[in-house]
């Protein structure tokens, strides 16, 4: 596959984001690097009105800092019974300091009266590729579709991930196992979406 730039930087400092999407990138077979190898970098704000919104302006905005091709993504969590909440505000759910705890206990605290079978939910990622000049290249986007649970389960995942239970696998998608994850999460899905789309237009 003959790509457009040499190195890619991950537009995010979580490293269990960079170690997910540095597996599902290997077929790139180009050099990756976070955020992390480039203090100080002036944070972008995700202010967009949907999670399209926040990977284009994360992209775009990392991308002309550094004069660097980027990579960004964002994902939301969109439960049906709260009309697509926490949605664009998933990572800010409980307030602008939140942790992860927080969110979690707000969505629970609110879907205490909803029962199992209509807590249908699914995460959706958008993820971008901008050029050094800030123009955006490349999107795609994957979704995971499961119901909420009210207790938390699984090692391998962050944020709402120990309590979305899929379905056919009745298991949290926190215990599927990294490589599982690669194949049916939502990021995993649209990173082989974008794999496609990168072979389609180089």
């Amino acid at each position: 596959m003959k790509l457009p730039f040499p190195t890619l930087i991950l537009a995010t400092g979580n490293a269990h984001k960079v170690q997910e999407l540095t597996r599902s990138l290997t077929p790139l077979q180009v050099p990756l690097r976070s955020l992390q190898d480039f203090p100080p970098i002036t944070p972008v704000e995700e202010d967009g009105a949907t999670l399209r919104d926040n990977a284009l302006k994360k992209a775009t905005g990392y991308a002309l800092q550094l004069g660097q091709w980027v990579l960004a993504d964002d994902t939301g969590l969109e439960v049906t019974a709260l009309q697509g909440e926490p949605g664009v505000r998933s990572a800010r759910y409980a307030g602008d300091q939140a942790t992860a705890l927080d969110n979690r206990k707000k969505l629970l605290a609110l879907l205490r009266d909803v029962p199992i079978e209509k807590r249908a939910a699914r995460f959706v990622c958008h993820l971008a590729i901008a050029n050094p000049e800030g123009k955006i290249w490349y999107e795609a986007s994957g979704e995971c579709h499961g119901r909420i649970c009210d207790d938390a389960r699984g090692e391998y995942g962050i944020g709402y991930d120990t309590l979305l239970e899929i379905i056919e696998y009745r298991r949290r998608l926190a215990e599927l196992s990294p490589a599982a994850t690669r194949l049916i999460g939502h990021r995993g899905r649209a990173t082989q979406r974008l794999l496609q789309e990168l072979k389609n237009c180089v």
